[in-house]
């Protein structure tokens, strides 16, 4: 579709009156572990197993066995312990994945440089055989040498990918080596520590703690561990947006272009319109008019909306005060552009979008966070607790609050009239000692054991 027609369609009709609303950039792709933050959880709520009185606790028994049959012998701490640290091991498929990711990357660059490099030696060598009779000698001297050159230039390059395609093998091959160090039970210890740092390293990457996360794996020995040197690839484009310069992510744009195309990413679209954006702000209209038929016209067919949009830019330009046109000039636009783009970055590379960090934190505050009893005491755990669900009980019991015992169809519950729930054995004995009457051991209240009324547990 002609420009012409793209704001045409797009202006036809008159600005609406609406409140100015910035784009609002998505959240920060790796949240801060502060006191207060709204932490994003993706594990599945569900109600606690037993939603009936505040007074009962419910736990999770043992599993009953069978009278019938004998119990199943105990699996042994070692078997435990390993079945725990597989089970840990699900969370990082990233370990593994991103060296295996980025040594691909390396593959495929060095193979499209020599396929490059020797298809235009290859073009050289033909042209100066077609033309060996009208060539001089000196001028055949000067074509040899120059072949000879680029050669040599492209054995160099080879050599230094080569290195690059070695280190990264021995990075995945010590990986390997590490997650299968697990099944040694004599060394699950250390192991574990060594976990714990390489998580930690990885949270100080993605909070842009370059040095400490650097001190920390050197001084560790984990450099093969850790993926420093992808997050600072990582960096050099978030520098360089933040700075309001696309050019270094456009370039990484074009080195994972199949792959981003197979994702159906749009994130190259939005780093041409936000440069189409900036040429109309300093009111270079005619290179704006002539980059939009260069880099923004295929992708109409795809983006046609928006395309309509950014391209009436021009007649609205910069300063207008029509919200929907106005937004497209605020500085926020840069920031989602950095949120885009870590979000791609962590696909590319099979990334968690969350530090594993703040997974297993959130895991772990979720299994102690219960509607009856909030063992979290620190006021810092209890803000970042807040925004997350309850723990999953699946098979919840009563347990007496004044025994302690389990409560079922041989100890059934009764309900006190104030509301609480106590064991029948336990309420009997305290009726026993005190002549028939019942104390609340929680508020005090007195009642004739009378008036107690059998719970049901279904």
């Amino acid at each position: 579709m002609p420009l012409s027609t793209a704001i045409k369609l797009s202006t036809a009709s008159s600005c609406p009156s609406l409140p100015s609303d910035p784009l609002s950039s998505s959240l920060p792709l790796f949240p801060p572990l502060a006191s207060g933050m709204d932490v994003d959880m993706v594990i599945d709520s569900a109600p606690n197993g037993d939603a009936a009185s505040g007074a009962a606790s419910a736990v999770v028994p043992p599993a009953p066995t069978a009278p019938a049959a004998p119990a199943a012998p105990a699996p042994p701490p070692s078997t435990a312990r390993f079945a725990q640290v597989s089970e840990s091991l699900r969370l990082e498929h990233q370990f593994a994945r991103v060296p295996l990711e980025h040594l691909k990357k390396t593959i495929r660059t060095n193979y499209r440089l020599a396929e490059k490099e020797v298809a235009a030696v290859i073009s050289s060598v033909a042209e100066a055989a077609d033309r060996h009779d009208a060539v001089s000698r000196d001028d055949a001297l000067t074509q040899l040498s120059s072949l000879v050159s680029r050669l040599q230039g492209l054995k160099r390059k080879l050599e230094e990918g080569s290195r690059a395609e070695n280190l990264q093998t021995q990075r995945c091959r010590a990986r390997l080596e590490h997650l299968d160090s697990a099944a040694n039970t004599d060394k699950l210890a250390e192991w574990k520590d060594v976990r714990l740092r390489r998580i930690l390293v990885d949270y100080m990457l993605r909070m842009s703690y370059y040095d400490t996360a650097k001190n920390l794996a050197e001084t560790s020995k984990i450099q093969e561990l850790v993926d420093i040197d992808v997050f600072l690839e990582a960096k050099r484009v978030i520098d360089s947006l933040q700075n309001k310069e696309v050019a270094p992510a456009l370039a990484w744009c074009a080195e994972n272009k199949s792959r981003l195309k197979r994702s159906k990413s749009k994130l190259e679209f939005q780093l041409r319109l936000q440069e189409f954006i900036e040429l109309v702000r300093a009111d270079e209209n005619l290179r704006a008019i002539s980059y939009a038929r260069k880099y923004l016209a295929p992708w109409g067919a795809t983006y046609m909306k928006e395309l309509q949009r950014v391209v009436a830019t021009l007649a609205f330009r910069h300063d207008t005060e029509c919200s929907i046109y106005k937004v497209l000039f605020e500085p926020t636009q840069w920031d989602y552009l950095v949120e885009q783009f870590k979000q791609e970055f962590c696909r590319l590379f099979g990334m968690t979008n969350e530090p594993l960090l703040n997974v297993y934190l959130q895991a772990g505050l979720t299994a102690l966070k219960t509607p009856k009893e909030d063992p979290l005491s620190q006021e810092g755990f209890r803000k970042l607790a807040e925004p997350l669900p309850f723990s999953k009980l699946h098979h919840s019991k009563l347990v007496c609050y004044i025994t302690k015992e389990l409560m079922d169809h041989e100890n059934p519950p009764l309900v006190l009239p104030n509301g609480y729930v106590y064991s029948t054995k336990a309420l009997e004995e305290m009726a026993s000692k005190n002549d028939g009457k019942i104390t609340c051991p929680r508020t005090g209240e007195v009642c004739n054991f009378t008036e107690l009324v059998k719970a049901y547990i279904s």
